[in-house]
């Protein structure tokens, strides 16, 4: 019987060929590494997932064939196909031995064995309905003529970022000018947007050709939106390959210089605040930048982070995507469908694609991670006099101040104090770090108590070691973002911020977040975790130090996955407007603040609600903050507690105990009994596969060590872990089983193969059973006799050796 490559080569790939799959260069098979497997704790990899034959034609994937060998059955790949095609939006999944066909639609459901393969034109032509419009067809086939750009190979587009932009091309294909993303934070929404502009910039789309594909003459113009500077400095560079001359940033200081806003062009970055600003005409009204283009001057606008207002009926970004109603706009978020957000999911519709942070997780292309909650005896104060001096305001008798009161209503010093010390003295001290505070005022308290304590435990003598970043920080801000994000850049090594860092910093070696504020919105909280998911070599995770119990956040059902539905607003019973433009109190609505008249005559922008307050305007001058000196007696009474969540297969942080009824109920697929344990356990070549199988599922080694601590066991086999979990058997130290096993070891052996033995037992004693690997025993006859020769003139053949280095191994575990 044939083994699965033979399969492949003799009775495969001459059927595939027969359908017209791999005789054009329109219709070629690849092999297709679709993701590198999920990080494990300890920095392995699972295993890459990977699809034998995928079939493109005109550079669209429309199916994977999963291949067997001869003598396996044809349904032994089925679910695989499956999974493979829904990773790739591909159309059909084919499982085959070679004799049989299995041929699954996986738009329809239908399943049946098959003679043959479908041709390339069949596939295109079930997969794109061809009774769609010509229009639709022609430019479906232009913009899949146009090859991604790959600068040179190394920036070929990820899986599922090709089933974005093949999601966004369809969409314009069929003329729908309203389109939106949704990929977690970290997944490369940038990319996806420069691929996406690239097929449309060299197959000529514009809307002017939109109705008439073979008119097509002119390149497309297209803008990029953003709401931070620093987001759109990074798309400016992603999109180099366009060329100098193509791109063209749309900045205050350009346009008073050029005396006009930049027309020049083919591909503009700007963001809102500047196409917000501008002049006045003679008559005293406002004349905002983007005013100064006609309506129709962009074909394609992309909003980058789209849910933080571009489409909220409520913000004045809102005029600009108005203004150029013509144009197909583009937004990119990654937060799934809320009541926050409703507005965004209104105005673009439903996502075209989807892709969430446990997805990216779970292929490895996003770094998973750990969360410690924190509580300490100071999470809520009531004040008492004697509890030290008042510095300033007065505290409001027997109030209940809550973690939001703090650093709003109250500050105490002290506290802070703790709470850093804390953190610091259970990280790294010398990773990269981000620390979410409540306001500017409580991050630069937050950074002088870092930077103090680590100078005081001899941490760094460098004295921009933390920095704040905040929106009043400016420039000087800005640049030390910029040097934080260098990878080979170690200072600033912590950064403290209130709301201005969760979003926008492209830090791939960030290890830790430290959350020192209450984060209650969804939409944020899942932008905060996103600043630690991006892949690092060697990050294998990231830690959240959390002390304000925003881990309760991975509780919600809408912390990842698909949209949810969520109640769209109805219009006012009383004034029957959506949105509500009535005072239900029956009051008058206060004057604007702007133009002091009500209703509002003026069109000036409104300002977005302040950070710090949450209020517009801003009343943050109007609150007086109590100042609470601790005495050192009361300080040191503050002290903290914390546990360690680990990432579960639902995507949500669980903890220790949970993990450990996890692994009870997962167990039994890999072993029924314990007699089955200890068989499978005696054999270093049976015991490397299921320790192998176990780290797939998401058992490897660092797990495994923790479980041990968790069962006061640091010194045991991971066996008795397994045992104790699966069988509530007695767990032995590594110690006692070396004892017992040397023993039985005098019985047997000779002399001289007695004196390896200890060798390798005193080497498992220390380090653990990864000593008693075969791939090990190489190594370990060189260390102790020096020489592959001398061992074998001491103990025979290499055969004899390795039947001593297996058999002797069994009487660790005779019970």
């Amino acid at each position: 019987m044939r083994n699965e490559a033979d399969t492949r080569a003799e009775l495969i790939d001459p059927k595939l060929q027969q359908a017209g799959w791999g005789v054009t260069d329109q219709a070629y098979i690849r092999r297709e590494v679709i993701c590198p497997g999920r990080i494990m704790l300890g920095g392995q990899r699972a295993k890459p997932v990977s699809s034998d034959y995928v079939l493109v034609y005109k550079n669209r994937k429309l199916a994977v064939v999963e291949a067997k060998k001869e003598a396996l059955s044809y349904s032994d790949g089925v679910r695989q196909a499956k999974d493979y095609a829904t990773r790739l939006n591909c159309r059909f999944a084919y499982a085959t031995n070679g004799h049989v066909i299995y041929q699954i639609d996986m738009a329809t459901g239908e399943e049946k064995q098959v003679d043959r393969f479908l041709s390339p034109e069949t596939l295109w032509q079930i997969t794109f309905d061809e009774t769609a419009p010509s229009v639709s067809q022609a430019w479906r086939l232009r913009f899949s003529e146009v090859g991604y750009e790959t600068k040179s190979g190394s920036w070929l587009p990820r899986y599922y970022q090709e089933n974005a932009i093949n999601a966004v091309l369809d969409a314009i294909a069929k003329g729908k000018n309203r389109i939106l993303l949704t990929l977690a934070t970290g997944t490369g929404k940038t990319s996806i947007s420069f691929q996406t502009s690239w097929k449309l910039f060299h197959s000529k789309w514009s809307l002017s050709a939109q109705n008439e594909p073979a008119l097509a003459k002119r390149r497309p113009r297209i803008l990029f939106l953003a709401d931070r500077n620093i987001l759109a400095k990074q798309a400016f560079n992603d999109f180099n390959p366009f060329g100098e001359d193509a791109l063209k940033r749309i900045a205050p200081h350009e346009i008073k210089k050029d005396g006009g806003v930049p027309k020049n062009a083919s591909v503009f970055f700007t963001i809102f605040q500047t196409f917000m600003s501008g002049g006045q005409d003679e008559q005293g009204n406002d004349t905002p930048y983007f005013g100064d283009y006609p309506k129709d001057f962009f074909d394609l606008i992309i909003i980058d982070e789209c849910h933080r207002g571009g489409a909220n009926d409520e913000s004045s970004w809102r005029a600009i995507l108005d203004y150029f109603s013509p144009a197909v706009q583009l937004g990119l978020t990654a937060t799934p469908k809320r009541t926050e957000n409703a507005d965004t999911y209104g105005y673009f519709g439903d996502p075209v694609y989807s892709y969430t942070l446990k997805q990216g997780i779970d292929d490895g292309f996003l770094t998973p991670f750990k969360v410690m909650p924190i509580v300490g005896t100071m999470d809520e104060y009531v004040y008492n006099p004697s509890d030290g001096l008042v510095v300033k305001g007065e505290p409001e008798p027997g109030k209940l101040y809550k973690e939001g009161d703090f650093n709003r209503l109250i500050t105490i010093p002290a506290r802070e104090q703790k709470r850093v010390e804390y953190w610091m003295d259970q990280c790294n001290p010398h990773e990269k770090t981000i620390v979410f505070c409540a306001t500017q005022e409580h991050a630069g308290l937050v950074r002088d108590r870092i930077q103090q304590y680590a100078v005081k435990r001899g941490w760094t003598t460098n004295p921009n070691y933390c920095v704040r970043i905040t929106a009043t920080d400016g420039v000087a801000g800005e640049n030390d973002l910029k040097i934080f994000q260098d990878n080979e850049k170690t200072i600033p090594t912590v950064l403290t911020t209130s709301r201005k860092l969760s979003t926008g910093v492209d830090a791939r070696n960030v290890r830790n977040i430290v959350l020192m504020r209450p984060c209650n919105n969804m939409i944020e909280f899942k932008q905060i975790i996103g600043r630690g998911t991006r892949l690092y070599d060697g990050k294998a995770f990231f830690t959240i130090y959390d002390f304000v119990k925003a881990h309760h956040n991975f509780a919600d059902p809408d912390w990842d996955g698909e949209p949810a539905e969520v109640t769209e607003p109805t219009s006012c019973e009383k004034c029957g407007e959506l949105p509500c433009v009535c005072n239900k109190t029956g009051e008058p609505e206060p004057p604007c603040y702007v133009c002091g008249q009500q209703p509002c005559v003026c069109s000036k922008p409104k300002p977005e609600p302040c950070p710090e307050c949450g209020q517009r305007p801003c009343v943050c001058n109007k609150i007086e903050k109590v100042v609470l000196e601790l005495s050192d007696g009361k300080s040191r009474q503050i002290k903290f507690v914390s546990t360690t969540l680990y990432w579960g297969p639902d995507g949500k942080p669980i903890s220790a105990k949970e993990f450990l009824e996890r692994m009870f109920d997962d167990l039994p697929r890999f072993f029924k009994n314990e007699d089955e344990l200890r068989s499978i356990w005696r054999d270093p070549i049976t015991r490397d596969s299921l320790l192998d199988q176990l780290a797939e599922a998401g058992y490897d080694k660092p797990l495994f060590d923790q479980m041990k601590a968790l069962i006061e066991a640091e010194q045991s086999d991971v066996y008795d872990v397994l045992a104790y979990v699966a069988f509530a058997s007695e767990v032995y130290s590594r110690h006692q089983r070396v004892e017992r096993a040397s023993r039985e070891i005098q019985q047997h052996y000779t002399s001289q193969q007695q004196a390896f033995i200890n060798f390798i037992l005193n080497q498992y004693e220390l380090h653990g059973v990864e000593q008693l690997s075969v791939k090990n025993m190489k190594g370990l006859l060189e260390l102790k006799y020096n020489s592959l020769p001398d061992a074998l003139a001491h103990l025979g053949s290499i055969p004899q050796i390795r039947e001593t280095f297996v058999s002797s191994q069994g009487y660790l575990y005779e019970q």
